[in-house]
């Protein structure tokens, strides 16, 4: 196993052209501008990749890409959620051929109502790592209705050596990741959040190790995980402050279509298109959301 990532893992989106075909060049910057932001890892293909909208053959482009242009120099991390662990261990498999560092799985659902129970959890987790050599990160989200109790992620973590990561992003994440932390112990040393960081300070206080936020602030995060690290606790807290502002636009207006405006603002990409049905935001937020990144000279929009 590797050694633990802390910090800021930022989620890449996928890059698409005015088309909605993949831009690759596009995203092979972003990871070029991740690195030079001093991000600690990437996930590629989460939900806020639009993950969703991908065909298999999409998936594995992304993965190469990013792989080939990260070239050793930042972890990858891929996710690979799928109801089925038979095709979710085939994904798993070929991102660790593929050179992944880690995996990241939601617990298997399909809908708002087909979810499995706490054995089956197990048991799909069981399958999915058979054979896998690299971690895994469970991501705990509201966005499947199968229940991760704390005494479940403990229990994953002691009888499957590969899950030493979880990402929660439930309501009370502090109290869920103080619990969960207390209970799992050196089993589970990669507790991170999610959600933008938006609750990232009660996080870190709480024993995360990091975030795994969207690609917009990921700069100033990072400055913010390493201050509360080095015992720089009033430093994190101001800088975190002053950011809320924008990561609550960012979560409650804008979702996973931020950072993508911010990338085309500062020309890291030349489309901030997503794939329909997800549409673009409405003009005046997009505006709204400029204004206000500008207010906070975010990397985003000068690192081009």
């Amino acid at each position: 196993m590797s050694n633990t990532i802390n910090g800021v893992i930022p989620v890449a989106p996928t890059i698409f052209d005015e088309n909605e075909d993949l831009d690759l060049s596009g995203q092979r910057r972003v990871v070029d501008y991740l690195i030079d932001g001093q991000a600690d890892a990437v996930c590629v293909l989460a939900n806020y990749s639009e993950q969703f909208s991908l065909t298999d053959m999409e998936r594995d482009q992304v993965v190469d890409a990013t792989l080939e242009q990260a070239a050793g120099r930042i972890p990858v991390v891929v996710t690979t959620s799928h109801y089925s662990s038979r095709i979710a261990a085939e994904r798993c498999r070929s991102a660790q051929e593929q050179g992944a560092s880690m995996v990241m799985l939601m617990a298997p659902f399909f809908g708002a109502s087909m979810k499995v129970d706490e054995d089956g959890v197990v048991e799909y987790f069981k399958r999915v790592t058979d054979g896998l050599d690299i971690d895994v990160m469970i991501q705990d989200a509201p966005l499947s209705p199968t229940p991760l109790s704390v005494p479940l992620l403990a229990r994953l973590a002691r009888e499957i050596p590969q899950v030493r990561y979880v990402k929660i992003e439930m309501p009370q994440t502090a109290d869920k990741l103080r619990s969960l932390i207390a209970a799992a112990g050196a089993d589970l040393p990669g507790a991170f959040d999610g959600e933008e960081a938006i609750t990232l300070i009660p996080d870190l206080e709480a024993g995360a190790r990091g975030t795994m936020s969207s690609c917009m602030v990921p700069d100033q995060l990072g400055r913010i995980v390493r201050d509360f690290a080095a015992g720089k606790r009033a430093e994190a807290v101001a800088q975190w402050e002053e950011l809320l502002p924008l990561i609550h636009f960012e979560n409650r207006q804008c979702g996973l279509r931020a950072a993508k405006v911010l990338m085309k603002e500062g020309r890291i990409i030349g489309s901030d298109r997503t794939r329909a049905p997800f549409g673009p935001l409405h003009p005046a937020t997009r505006a709204q959301l400029i204004e206000l990144a500008k207010r906070k000279d975010p990397l985003v929009l000068r690192w081009a």
